[in-house]
């Protein structure tokens, strides 16, 4: 596991588009679709096995139900290849999202463009955005980690998200995410 921080993409940067299969539903789900009516747009780039996300991912429903109401939309994207890390696939993505209860998308990014595009670097990567679909945070959840005796609380973002559905500056400093690299295609 070659563990790996997030390459902390300028903020300002516009979300770029995308246009993914969703491993729950099979359709197809775009930016403008996840957005819509967004306040704030977390895009977080996970997968299945990476122990980081394992340690965290439990956060991830309670976070996005508990500022729906005010405005965060939250889609999940996993860009790993098959053909390194098969338990990684669509399959596999729609049974960890019923395990978990998630409500939000998990969309697979097979041709790994919408990672490249986000520029993530790692599971988990977090992109906040604002209104204007602009990026107000890249970092971490908090500062646990396996192994570690911080509990999971998603401090660092759930201030994110408020500072954004606020109107206000994201707190500095930002922290990296540090996680397991994106598996990527070892053909591409």
């Amino acid at each position: 596991m070659a563990l790996v921080p997030s390459t902390m993409l300028p903020l300002g940067t516009a979300a770029p588009n995308f246009e993914l299969p969703d491993a729950a539903t099979d359709q197809l789900v775009g930016l403008d679709q996840v957005a819509e009516g967004a306040q704030a747009l977390l895009v977080m780039f996970i997968c299945n096995h990476c122990p980081y996300v394992v340690h965290v991912r439990g956060a991830f429903g309670p976070l996005a139900t508990h500022y729906a109401d005010a405005g965060l939309r939250v889609v999940a994207i996993n860009a790993n290849s098959l053909k390194t890390h098969p338990q990684d696939g669509p399959e596999h993505m729609k049974t960890l999202a019923a395990e978990q209860g998630w409500t939000f998308p998990y969309l697979f990014d097979e041709s790994q463009q919408v990672a490249r595009a986000y520029d993530a670097a790692c599971t988990p990567d977090f992109f906040l955005f604002d209104a204007d679909r602009k990026l107000a945070y890249r970092g971490q959840l908090d500062g646990s980690r396996p192994g570690s005796d911080i509990p999971v609380t998603g401090d660092a973002l759930r201030a994110a998200v408020e500072a954004v559905l606020d109107g206000r500056a994201v707190p500095e400093p930002q922290r990296p995410s540090i996680g397991c690299n994106i598996k990527w295609d070892p053909d591409a």
